[in-house]
């Protein structure tokens, strides 16, 4: 093999620095990660907190379905039957079923008020935050649905700013309670199963949820345009609730099951024909047990 020539050695030397010098700004600085940087790079991301399938307590926020409206008697509060807090034990509320009946009536609080909008939400969720509660359900919105036209109802911007507020006002004191959020219900199938019963329509007259159930018996295109545009503001709305409680990592949504349920004429008021009943409401507590106890986030 021929020896090599001076010049040939000259430009090996020259040719290994250059490699040299690429292999050093790389392992150690210039625009190279670097292996601290590296490091950080593939560490795994922190773990999202585990949900408790038995909090200890249970405060309730929302509105006339909460309090068991209609449940008992007519265009009355019927708070023992809510599927949240309620000691009833034809209803086996969320609250009974995760503490058991003595203690459920000592550890849970029921804040939510008939007639409440998603406004009204933050000043439920100050009072129940008092009491420190591990768990926090919430269902509301039919209200902001529930308009004396499709005009009045509470606007998609303003739904998503107030719902924030309301995780923000509990998050400020509570910011390791776990929050359950239920879907607002179909409030147009309601309407379908109620609208053949003479006395939930003259209960409806009285002003329960005019813009969906005014005009009981009207199936022109004006009505049925009305009913239409009150269902698309709910799908909002359920789209809104899951993906605010999406960004919390210590919520879960019903993933839409209280607005998937079927209500028949069991599950609904015998006197307005819009709320749901006892059973309905046990229906409800069912739901939210699954979804509280469910090993899935």
């Amino acid at each position: 093999m021929r020896k090599p020539s001076n010049r040939s050695r000259a430009l090996l030397a020259v040719l290994a620095a250059a490699v040299l010098g690429v292999s050093g700004c790389d392992a150690a600085g210039g625009d190279s990660a670097g292996p601290t940087a590296a490091r950080k790079a593939t560490r795994a991301p922190s773990p999202t907190p585990a949900w408790d399938r038995s909090p200890g307590s249970v405060a309730a926020v929302g509105d006339s379905i909460t309090r068991g409206f209609d449940a008992c008697a007519v265009l009355t509060d019927c708070p023992e039957v809510s599927w949240a807090t309620g000691a009833s034990t034809e209803v086996d509320s969320l609250a009974v079923r995760l503490l058991g009946a003595a203690k459920a009536a000592e550890r849970s609080w029921n804040y939510a008020v008939t007639g409440a909008r998603m406004a009204d939400l933050p000043g439920q969720m100050a009072q129940a935050a008092a009491h420190r509660p591990e768990l926090v359900t919430v269902m509301a919105g039919a209200n902001d649905a529930c308009r004396a036209s499709t005009s009045a109802m509470t606007s998609v911007a303003d739904f998503r700013a107030e719902f924030k507020d309301a995780m923000s006002t509990l998050r400020e004191e509570l910011p390791r309670a776990q929050v359950y959020v239920a879907s607002v219900p179909n409030l147009k199938r309601l309407w379908s199963e109620g609208r053949t019963n003479p006395l939930g329509k003259q209960v409806w007259k009285l002003g329960i949820c005019p813009s969906m159930l005014g005009d009981a018996d009207a199936l022109d295109s004006a009505a049925t345009l009305r009913r239409d545009t009150v269902q698309k503001r709910v799908e909002a709305y359920n789209e809104v609730l899951e993906e605010v409680c999406a960004k919390d990592e210590r919520c879960r949504f019903d993933g839409g099951a209280v607005y998937d349920y079927r209500f028949g004429t069991d599950q609904l008021s015998h006197w307005d024909w819009f709320h749901p009943s006892v059973n309905g409401q046990a229906r409800l507590a069912e739901i939210a047990y699954r979804a509280v106890t469910s090993g899935k986030a």
